[in-house]
């Protein structure tokens, strides 16, 4: 028998998105909501609610309902690394600790996800549970890049495949050759808000140079089960706003939040949206 497969609810849409999208596939979950962060409508759908650092908690609740599957869904703070040790020092060897607190948020993810593994649960992402909430392959909407944009794809995905062993951000603002803006631990939307003022001069308000594009990928070796890449419409405001002419992301491997908005939003700022092969390094054509 499958295991009960699980939801566990941090902030934002998605939760919901994937609530949704298991309910249309007719499959049964539960859902473990993080005080703080999960939403009123999936705070009424829990069955417990958890603090984010109340591990022991959250294993024992696990335990009851177990074996499970669990799909985290939403986004939560990551936690001061001091205060991770002390909820988990019980649990876990310290040196063990030390080094995943201390290194980047792929190495916590992955720390979190060992400790569930280690109590006997499996982690699914939720592309493996909610594939048709992920980009599909293609034009997206009314618009196409032109040759400048697809000149600076290119040079996107060069890019964002050399920085992947860096543990830095899943996307970048270029033109041509050129790297405007390579998200940090600050996230899209931030980065999208830096490249405004290069894009833009003087001081991020005059005509955005040609050919600038947002591209978002999957970093290589990336664990997809809790940080898959994701853009919406708040990512088109912004893209928008900065002077890009598009944006392109993986399909397959990238959530689109309310994608029939998403898509709406880039056909009436005049950008396009393009999902490039699951391979988005290899050669693509538009």
């Amino acid at each position: 028998m499958p295991a009960a497969l699980v939801l566990v609810a941090g902030a934002g849409r998605l939760p919901q998105l994937v609530a949704e999208s298991l309910d249309r596939a007719g499959r049964p979950f539960r859902v473990l909501a993080i005080r703080g962060f999960a939403e009123r409508a999936m705070r009424a759908r829990a069955e417990a609610t958890v603090d984010l650092l109340d591990i022991a908690g959250i294993l024992s609740i696990l335990k009851a309902w177990g074996p499970v599957s669990v799909v985290p869904a939403g986004g939560v703070s990551r936690p001061n690394p001091a205060a991770i040790l002390n909820a988990a020092a019980a649990l876990r060897n310290r040196e063990a600790l030390r080094a995943i607190s201390g290194g980047g948020d792929d190495r916590l993810l992955r720390g979190a996800l060992a400790l569930l593994e280690e109590n006997g649960h499996g982690v699914v992402g939720v592309h493996e549970v909610a594939p048709d909430l992920l980009s599909p392959e293609g034009v997206l909407g009314r618009h196409r890049p032109d040759a400048s944009a697809r000149a600076s794809i290119a040079a996107g995905r060069a890019l964002l495949g050399a920085l992947s062993p860096h543990d830095v951000g899943q996307a970048a603002v270029l033109v041509g050759q050129r790297a405007l803006a390579v998200e940090g631990p600050e996230g899209t939307d931030r980065m999208l808000a830096r490249a405004r003022g290069l894009a833009r001069r003087p001081f991020g308000y005059g005509r955005a140079q040609a050919g600038i594009v947002l591209v978002k990928l999957a970093k290589d070796g990336q664990d997809l089960r809790v940080d898959l890449p994701a853009i919406g419409p708040r990512t088109v405001a912004n893209a928008a706003a900065a002077g890009c002419a598009g944006l392109a992301v993986q399909a397959d491997l990238t959530l689109i939040i309310d994608r029939p908005a998403t898509i709406a939003a880039a056909d009436r700022a005049g950008l396009f949206l393009i999902g490039l092969p699951a391979d988005a390094r290899t050669g693509w054509d538009t």
